[in-house]
């Protein structure tokens, strides 16, 4: 699966490269999937850390909570592993709306 090109295909949604050889799509200006080198995505997958590792207990040799801001919900998922494409698609929907909602109204993009 292509996660990059998945992730710009939402409406607003536009690559950067904040820190040097780190991919990242953001909606706005906030980021909703850090790609990295595309061997995983990390996503927002929860509204906390307990909600987030849900999937940590389904994949545990695939999902793993991320560096730093792991207690905000967000998760690394390995992408080819045993999470399958329409989840890991379906997730990054998630992360994306999650994104959006925090977004003041005048900053969400109209699709």
């Amino acid at each position: 699966m292509d996660v990059l090109a998945y992730c710009l295909s939402k409406p607003g949604a536009r690559e950067d490269e904040p820190w040097e050889g780190d991919v990242v799509a953001k909606v706005g200006d906030k980021i909703f999937a850090f790609i990295g080198s595309g061997e995983s995505v990390g996503l927002k997958c929860g509204r906390d850390r307990a909600e987030a590792d849900e999937l940590v207990r389904v994949y545990p040799d695939d999902v793993e909570a991320s560096s730093y801001i792991g207690r905000f919900g967000w998760n690394r998922v390995r992408v080819g592993g045993k999470v399958p494409d329409d989840e890991l698609r379906e997730l990054i929907d998630i992360s994306y709306d999650a994104i959006v909602a925090k977004l003041p109204k005048s900053k969400r993009p109209q699709g």
